[in-house]
């Protein structure tokens, strides 16, 4: 697709229609010299009055109409009298409204500019201005153009006007004297610029390799870059060597960087099990409550049910089974004990031990609550349950902050309203959020944690059931016994089979578990895209869309995401006059592709065919793209549960194309066939447990496509993807929480 010409125009502000405080966001009305135009974009701190000159393209808004979208802009002074009045009228500088402003240009005139950047005393001969008042006047006609000068200086650097936004929020008027000081402050919270562009930035400043403000920022980089890979913290020594090998300095001089970190709390060090580990303050914190909290429950649980013998058999007789030993110690645990975690792999009878301690709750009075990571997890906990389920986030009603980082209306102050409260997927939650479910727990409710610990860990830090299991504190049943309807599948039996470490039967093609073997990344391929697009259709009746999921171990090389994307896009979705494309994010798309939401996002609003509205659409939400408005620039996409949501091509950079999908990305979803390559890859990809994953989440065809070997190789690595982390060390080593309780 080729790049749009983009077009410029000239004029001054006539009004601001809307502006977004936050980011900058403006929708204003400008007079080009030969009519009022709505211009919209990103123009912070913008004022009537003010002489603009915006770059950019016209579009069409399917509520507002033709509007001018600004790219980037340049603004003067305003120069007359008359855009001196529309300007001070505005509002813009504190202390001056529409009779203060008529009255300072009626005494000035077009000198009136003049008078407030260099004589702003003069303005006490105007009645009703203290000498005082006129030099505040100065000052807030200063800091208005400051801002203006401060983004022409960190445009210089490459940095966009909503940067810049945030970098004056959290600096304010010394915002370009802080960065000339010190580049690297750009790498703090909720600025997201990152090392790397600080970096930049101070190698053109010609600032030293080993400036000391450079080696702190590189190892709080580093210790932040292993908590996106699961860490909640990183071994002193480690993080001194990697820190050291990617800054090309000393360790010496890291060690003593370090230290002044650790001087100044920006990072928190402590000994756990006899060896130094260096946190991120509010990691720490957070698994320093979540021992605390957890260890609280179990000294004040809720009160046991009683009769748990007669209740056990009601449900037997209710549901015409027989429940098997191992189900009945957990629904005796969970009704007789203020706590319990069930774990188990597919076919074990967790649903069904589940639905008694639910059911069985629900007749003694009890309030429940049911709640799991993802959209698509609480909506399968909804559809294997007959109760509703919410996402973690929106049980606790989450809100952003001016940064865009999640606050939960519910907590200690405002706890949930339940007696019981379930969480299915455990294995999906990372420590934040742990945190967050345990502030909002009232006192004496019970906790039923659900996940299979055999599972990949939360894409987010930490090792909550992992950690949780293997402290042996907590009440744990783990479900091992295959029930004879599962015993039939050969992706339930298979998936066993790796559990144990035992390679999974391959030449059985008669039950729903198929090995197609190819040794050629091409041929694997083409045999995935020939199966989702013609063999399994025609032989199933299976739908592309629908039905058929392509699950890859990782998202680089010609078996990663991004080609298998590409390969079943231009087969199952190819190019047609008739449909509509458009490029986001280096990424094309197409009306009819099937598209993948990857993060939270609250404020987008859908609507249903039924008239039901609402807003909020979450990571893993899966749907097709429905129509492409360019004119517009609008994404619509109809959603699986029949939800169609608008997006703005910004708002359209959290969609990914997901014929194929990561099997990190996969967790909480089941799919009725997965279609798998197996072929050599990058080592941290080739591990049981990622195999493992995948397999389970295929709920009526399995189809692997690739190597015997690659198999092989993930079934012998029992190597779980090691994370650094201190929560099971608080909750087995009283003198280690409450050394962490100190810090």
């Amino acid at each position: 697709m080729h790049k749009e010409t983009l077009l410029e125009m000239t004029g001054s502000i006539d009004r601001i229609v809307f502006r977004n405080e936050k980011n900058g966001y403006t929708v204003l009305e400008m007079n080009n010299g030969e009519e009022l135009v709505t211009v919209v974009g990103t123009m912070p701190w913008v004022s009537a009055g003010e002489e603009l000159r915006v770059i950019g393209n016209w579009s069409s808004h399917p509520t507002f109409g033709t509007q001018f979208k600004v790219e980037t802009f340049e603004r003067s002074k305003p120069a007359t009298a008359a855009a001196m009045l529309k300007y001070l009228s505005s509002g813009t500088i504190k202390g001056v409204g529409a009779a203060t402003a008529a009255r300072i240009v009626d005494t000035f005139g077009d000198n009136t500019l003049h008078i407030l950047e260099n004589e702003p005393q003069r303005l006490c001969t105007i009645k009703g201005i203290t000498k005082s008042k006129a030099l505040k006047i100065g000052e807030e006609f200063q800091r208005a153009h400051g801002i203006r000068e401060m983004m022409l200086y960190f445009s210089g650097y490459g940095i966009t006007p909503e940067e810049a936004v945030r970098i004056w929020k959290q600096f304010g008027a010394q915002a370009a004297d802080r960065v000339q000081e010190n580049p690297y402050c750009l790498c703090e919270e909720g600025l997201n610029i990152g090392f790397s562009r600080a970096d930049d930035i101070a190698a053109s400043m010609e600032r030293p390799q080993d400036d000391v403000c450079r080696l702190r920022a590189g190892i709080v980089f580093v210790l932040k870059h292993n908590v996106n890979n699961g860490h909640t913290c990183l071994p002193a020594e480690k993080l001194i060597t990697a820190a050291s090998g990617m800054l090309g300095v000393e360790t010496a001089l890291t060690e003593e960087a370090l230290e002044q970190l650790k001087q100044d709390g920006s990072v928190l060090s402590q000994p756990l099990k006899g060896k130094e580990f260096i946190f991120i303050p509010k990691l720490h914190r957070s698994e320093v409550y979540i021992a605390g909290r957890m260890q609280m429950l179990l000294c004040y649980p809720a009160p046991p049910i009683v009769g748990i013998d007669q209740y056990v058999s009601a449900m037997e007789r209710e549901c015409g089974i027989q429940y098997a030993e191992l189900q009945k110690l957990a629904i005796k645990e969970a009704l007789s004990k203020g706590m319990l975690i069930l774990t188990g792999g597919p076919g074990t009878g967790k649903t069904t031990t589940l639905h008694a301690i639910i059911r069985i709750l629900e007749m003694k009075g009890e309030k429940v609550l049911l709640a799991a990571p993802t959209g698509r997890a609480a909506k399968r906990m909804a559809d294997l349950t007959g109760k509703e389920a919410k996402t973690l986030h929106r049980l606790l009603q989450v809100e952003w902050d001016d940064n865009d980082v999640p606050v939960f209306s519910r907590n200690e102050k405002n706890a949930l309203d339940c007696d019981v409260l379930v969480i299915d997927e455990l294995s999906m939650v990372d420590v934040t959020v742990f945190e967050a479910v345990l502030r909002a727990l009232p006192l004496g409710c019970r906790l039923i944690l659900v996940g299979d610990s055999d599972q990949l860990s939360s894409v987010g830090p930490g090792n909550i059931l992992g950690d949780l299991i293997a402290s042996e504190r907590f009440p744990v049943v783990r479900l091992n016994e295959i029930f004879r309807q599962s015993m039939e599948s050969l992706i339930v039996t298979n998936a066993h089979r790796i559990v144990s470490g035992e390679m999974p039967e391959l030449r059985v093609h008669s039950s729903d578990f198929f090995f197609l073997p190819f040794n050629d990344a091409q041929e694997i391929a083409s045999t995935i895209v020939d199966l989702c697009n013609r063999r399994l259709p025609a032989s199933y009746g299976y739908s592309p869309m629908t039905d058929i999921q392509v699950l890859c171990p990782g998202r680089k090389g010609e078996l990663g995401t991004n080609e298998m994307n590409r390969r079943l896009q231009a087969i199952l979705n190819p190019p047609d006059k008739k449909k509509k494309e458009a490029m986001i994010n280096g990424v094309l798309f197409r009306e009819g592709d099937k598209v993948m939401q990857v993060k939270n996002n609250y404020d987008l609003t859908w609507n249903k065919s039924d008239g039901t509205t609402g807003e909020g659409v979450f990571n893993g939400d899966m749907g097709i793209l429905y129509d492409i408005d360019r004119n517009a620039s609008v994404l619509t996409v109809l959603m699986d549960d029949d939800r169609l949501v608008l997006y703005e091509f910004e708002a359209a950079t959290e969609l990914e194309l997901a014929y194929a999908m990561t099997v990190h990305k996969s967790q909480g979803n089941e799919f009725p066939a997965v279609v798998i390559p197996m072929f050599s890859g990058p080592p941290q990809l080739c591990y049981r447990n990622l195999l493992y994953t995948a397999i389970t989440r295929a709920k009526t065809l399995l189809v692997l496509v690739g190597t015997q070997r690659t198999v092989q190789a993930m079934v012998a690595n029992a190597r779980k993807t090691r994370r650094y982390s201190g929560l099971l060390s608080f909750l087995t080593n009283e003198e280690e929480l409450q050394q962490g309780l100190i810090l």
